[in-house]
């Protein structure tokens, strides 16, 4: 009896140890995440919209425990894009290419707190990519009426390989391509305005603002230069022909007016911590 005690002591402790140095359970979820994502839910077009569900538990709260943390919104967008990679097959894509991802970054704007125990799903999509980087915009939105409680822009870099090249694989001969991509014609902003959804044309941005925007973190300037018209040009046509560019460049999204703005943004600070400011 005492060594059932002490095995049952041990297990105990270890387990408490683990949870004081490693977040055990953000790495189990992770794994069921992966493994839903690969064998358990159908396969997405690359531009399609993922869904993921949360809840708001009590480690999630702020400490008037009232509402989800503010932080926790980026933990859970870990799962947000994890269920999208493998589902549009993006990250085993960019890997096959001999490039890798990380986050560059974000930027997140809240609406409505999340309660304690409520439900949530993540709604991600790309609404924009360029030479090197992709843009995703995750949404917030509660279950019952579909409110937004907030709206988190991601920046993904890519090296060792062009997102160009990477969205050329993904793209082709898909049924739901013309659809989806015609949603994504209109910025993440203008979304959420019935006045300009009825337009049904993003707002055009200037030539100055785009080759601000084209600037790469690293401080060079990206191969691709992309248009108000939704067109791209490549300065290198290596392994692309005009008809695969033709139809890139069609599907491509055109440049949200406030993402072009967080770009320059993103770049002038890279500039100055560059320059030692």
């Amino acid at each position: 009896m005492e060594q059932l005690c002490v095995v049952a002591l041990s297990c105990l402790l270890a387990i408490i140890l683990l949870y004081g140095l490693i977040e055990l359970h953000y790495f189990l979820r992770m794994c069921l995440c992966v493994l839903l994502a690969r064998f358990v839910k159908r396969r997405c077009h690359i531009l399609e919209s993922t869904t993921v569900n949360g809840v708001c538990l009590s480690n999630d709260v702020d400490t008037l425990l009232y509402h989800m943390n503010n932080a926790r919104y980026f933990r859970e967008l870990d799962f947000a894009r994890v269920d999208f990679y493998e589902r549009t097959k993006l990250y085993s894509t960019i890997t096959r290419l001999g490039g890798s991802v990380f986050q560059g970054a974000a930027t997140i704007r809240y609406r409505r707190f999340i309660r304690p125990f409520h439900r949530f799903k993540i709604i991600s999509r790309i609404i924009y990519w360029d030479e090197q980087s992709l843009f995703m915009e995750h949404r917030f939105v509660r279950p019952s009426d579909k409110f937004i409680h907030c709206i988190v822009i991601c920046r993904q870099r890519v090296i060792d390989v062009s997102m160009d090249a990477i969205m050329a694989e993904l793209l082709p001969n898909t049924s739901t391509t013309p659809l989806q991509a015609s949603r994504h014609t209109l910025s993440s902003t203008a979304s959420l305005h019935p006045a300009m959804v009825a337009m049904g044309t993003a707002t055009s941005v200037p030539a100055t603002t785009l080759e601000a925007a084209s600037q790469a973190e690293n401080g060079h300037v990206a191969t691709t230069t992309t248009l108000s018209t939704g067109t791209t040009t490549t300065g290198t046509g290596a392994g692309a022909g005009t008809t695969g560019t033709t139809a890139l460049a069609k599907l491509k999204p055109p440049l949200p007016p406030e993402l072009c703005k967080w770009i320059e943004y993103n770049d002038m600070s890279s500039k100055n911590l560059r320059s030692g400011c």
